[in-house]
């Protein structure tokens, strides 16, 4: 690699966009390959004369503020976090559910052995990556090796990874299969721990019951830490009455590699987009161009599914279909494990496979085994999808709510969300397009085994009977690839009212217009809604947006549950006898609870008093019927409500949230700032909003101290954005990253925005080049 000019030279903040691309161009293929300007809270601004130079402005700037967390995703889907951690850890939840490092180590090198994404990599467009996406990863690979030749290991300031050895330059394949794990995060990443079984040596086990398995399967679907809104104003609920409004709020980890970065990409005349992705994604996944603005939700529909299988009498690894006998397929896997004594070992593992995919056993609890008579085994519909790439590129591009629908449909492939979006037409778009297995209803009700008949209907995953050909996956003839729906046959809607979702289906995308018709497996219809898309409904019918109002909406913290609860549960605390509610460890004195909830304004800002008892009785309720009136489906946003006081167990949970925050050393009037907060550097940061379940669309689900109250966020509203079109050709937008840009505790960039999120402030976006010249943070840096 040339050296850098004079550490990487630094431009006078006048310069313009039209000289500053002219120097780079000049500059050679060899010299300049990309130019970054930061501005506030460290937004680099990253321009190039072709995709190679984006990729490498991006890759190097990337590596500049999260480089140790770049180097651990790497270090993952290469199956070596053993050698340098040894086996036990918790592995890296961002890319699986391995619950070790070397359950982690095992299952990535089974899928490197296979060479699957090599396979994938090396497909022509559209199945592969298209030319233009080649070339941006490959500058990505030279920007992020660049940093790291620059600096050196001994000089990364990250102490995280700072003089680490298992930090190294990456290669393209390194980034393929990081991808891969992503597209994968829905299917083979949720069943991760049961690949790890064995055929049966010895007599059939027997096998569980299934009277709760559809519950257990749900809540190993949701337990991911993910989730999502996305609201999109068309023209006709703007204030206005033109233009339209977006809001992207994706609730994800505030830690390790589901982290989302911000940046804006251009290459004049060719490509201009503003928004963030997931760390070492060099593609804008969430965000807007001049003309038009996307945001992704976490979706509903199930991306794999299982098959049962029949053994053949005396061999446990050959099954029958068609009453035809074929032989599973084995694989080895060696990983090195680092010992107590920093000696390696090599630990080795068998992975055995049907026409179907991986054997797994039990998931999260549920009954699965591989017994001496049938095997259960995996087929994930992103197993072959390398085609987001191509999604987001062209994504990129869009200019309209038309385009985001051809981007969606022409490359099939996004993994596991929905797409809402609006444009400056005043369109407003809900799209779920979307890898989904080809499964229909008739299929399920045919094909389905005995549990998958349990299942299917409660959480659309389905369990079919292995053994008939006739139960595969069906094929759709506008489908890129066979086993999965084509883009006709998913839900989408477009209006110029509006469109949403926050996670639940597609069936009240928008509350006048019922989505219905789609497959089971896409989704439910007619069913309970949750609090939060309650309430993003209820707030979206009012009408009358704009981008100040949007963001006033989302910050207000106010929970649809309290509404609908809180008076009845103040009402019941008072009733108590004696003052004294029913809890796990007895009577417990409510003291001044009842006045706080009854004067307490239903919101999750830092100076509210009584939200943090609200939030302890509500994580209580557990599975509790909460309910007196029960959902009906004519009346979806009003339904279920009114707290049913006369359960014991509703009762008790009250109880149980006083002696929690009493234990925590927080009185029932304690503000919301007083035990809910993270540290950062040592500094204590108050962190307003509130978990889904209590109806709050700023999701903030904190991790509990039993002694000390909410310490840390978990997951919740990461990047946030709310673009605006109307008149001016410059959107109206603002984002905010709620855990900052860097992860490196000696950036400036490593809480400065996080402290903006508790003061309920936003950054003003600088997408326009006349707003980025003027930034009084102006720094501009040429890479050669």
């Amino acid at each position: 690699m040339k050296p850098f000019r004079k550490s990487l030279a630094v431009l006078t903040a006048a310069l313009t966009f039209t000289t500053l691309f002219t120097a780079v161009a000049e500059a050679g293929e060899d010299s300049a390959k990309a130019v970054l300007r930061y501005t506030e809270h460290g937004i680099p601004h990253i321009v190039a004369k072709d995709y190679a130079g984006l990729g490498y402005g991006y890759g190097f700037a990337a590596a500049t503020d999260n480089v140790c967390e770049l180097a651990n995703i790497y270090l993952t889907v290469s199956g070596q976090r053993s050698k340098y951690f040894g086996p036990e850890g918790g592995g890296y939840p961002s890319l699986s559910e391995a619950e070790s490092n070397l359950h982690s180590d095992l299952f990535f090198q089974q899928i490197n052995d296979s060479h699957v994404v090599d396979k994938l990599v090396a497909q022509p467009a559209p199945l592969g990556p298209r030319r233009e996406v080649r070339e941006v990863v490959s500058g990505y690979v030279k920007g992020f090796n660049a940093y790291l030749a620059r600096t050196g290991r001994a000089g990364i300031s990250d102490p995280a990874c700072r003089g680490a050895d298992w930090v190294r330059p990456i290669t393209e394949q390194d980034f393929y299969r990081h991808y891969y794990a992503i597209a994968i995060t829905g299917g083979q990443g949720v069943v991760t721990e049961g690949l790890f079984t064995a055929p049966p040596a010895g007599p059939t086990p027997a096998a569980g019951t299934g009277g709760q398995l559809s519950a257990k399967v749900a809540q190993a679907l949701n337990g991911s830490g993910l989730g999502s809104n996305g609201i999109a104003i068309g023209s006709d609920s703007t204030a206005a009455g033109k233009g339209s409004v977006l809001l992207g709020n994706p609730h994800y980890p505030w830690q390790a590699g589901r982290r989302f970065w911000q940046s804006q990409l251009t290459i004049p005349g060719r490509l201009d987009v503003a928004g963030a992705s997931l760390l070492g994604m060099p593609f804008v996944q969430i965000g807007h161009t001049a003309d038009a603005a996307w945001t992704h939700t976490v979706s509903t529909p199930v991306t794999f599914g299982l098959f049962e299988v029949p053994l053949q009498a005396g061999d446990p690894t050959t099954y029958l279909v068609d009453g035809k006998p074929e032989k599973m397929t084995s694989r080895a896997v060696t990983v090195q494990v680092r010992q107590a004594d920093g000696s390696l070992k090599p630990v080795r593992q068998t992975f055995w496979s049907t026409r179907y995919g991986p054997v797994m056993g039990d998931f999260q609890g549920i009954p699965l085994p591989w017994t001496t008579k049938s095997a259960y085994t995996v087929r994930d519909a992103n197993g072959t999808n390398m085609r987001g790439l191509n999604t987001w590129f062209e994504l990129d591009q869009a200019r309209s709510t038309a385009d985001v629908v051809g981007a969606l449909s022409r490359t099939q492939g996004v993994p596991w969300v929905n797409t809402i979006a609006t444009d400056r037409a005043g369109n407003a778009l809900y799209a779920d397009i979307q890898v989904v297995p080809h499964i229909t209803d008739e299929q399920a009700k045919v094909c389905s085994t005995a549990l998958g008949q349990q299942t299917f209907p409660a959480v659309g995953l389905a369990i079919l009977d292995g053994s008939k050909s006739s139960c595969q996956w069906g094929s759709d003839p506008g489908a890129l690839e066979p086993g999965i729906f084509a883009p006709s046959r998913l839900p989408r809607q477009q209006s110029r009212d509006y469109e949403l979702n926050t996670n639940d289906s597609a069936w009240l995308a928008n509350a006048k217009t019922p989505i219905t018709g789609y497959p089971h497996i896409v989704g439910d219809i007619g069913t309970e809604r949750s609090p939060r898309t309650r309430e993003a409904l209820l707030t979206a019918e009012k009408g009358g947006f704009t981008t100040d109002s949007m963001k006033k909406m989302l910050f207000a913290d106010h929970s649809l549950f309290a509404d609908l609860t809180a008076a009845d549960l103040a009402k019941l605390c008072a009733s108590f006898p004696g003052g004294q509610a029913p809890s796990s460890s007895g009577p417990v004195p409510v003291g001044n609870a009842c006045r706080v909830l009854a004067n307490w304004d239903h919101t999750y800002t830092l100076d509210t008093r009584g939200s943090l008892l609200f939030q302890r009785f509500a994580a209580r309720l557990g599975d509790v019927a909460r309910f007196s009136v029960p959902f009906d489906p004519k009346a979806p946003l009003t339904t279920p409500n009114t707290l049913n006081v006369g359960n014991a167990d509703v009762q008790k949970a009250f109880g149980d949230a006083l002696v929690e925050l009493r234990t925590a050393g927080l009185a029932p009037d304690a503000r919301l700032r007083d035990g809910q907060a993270v540290t950062r550097n040592g500094e204590r940061i108050p962190i307003h909003g509130g978990q889904g379940f209590l109806g709050v669309l700023n999701v903030m689900t904190p991790v509990w101290d039993p002694a000390r109250g909410n310490v840390e966020v978990a997951h919740g509203s990461s990047y946030i954005q709310v673009v605006g079109f109307r008149g001016s050709a410059c959107p109206d937008s603002s984002t905010l990253l709620t855990y900052s840009q860097s992860a490196n505790p000696k950036s400036p960039y490593f809480s400065d925005q996080t402290k903006l999120y508790s003061r309920g402030e936003w950054v003003k976006e600088r997408f326009c080049e006349a707003d980025i010249v003027r930034s009084p943070a102006l720094r501009i840096v040429v890479l050669r």
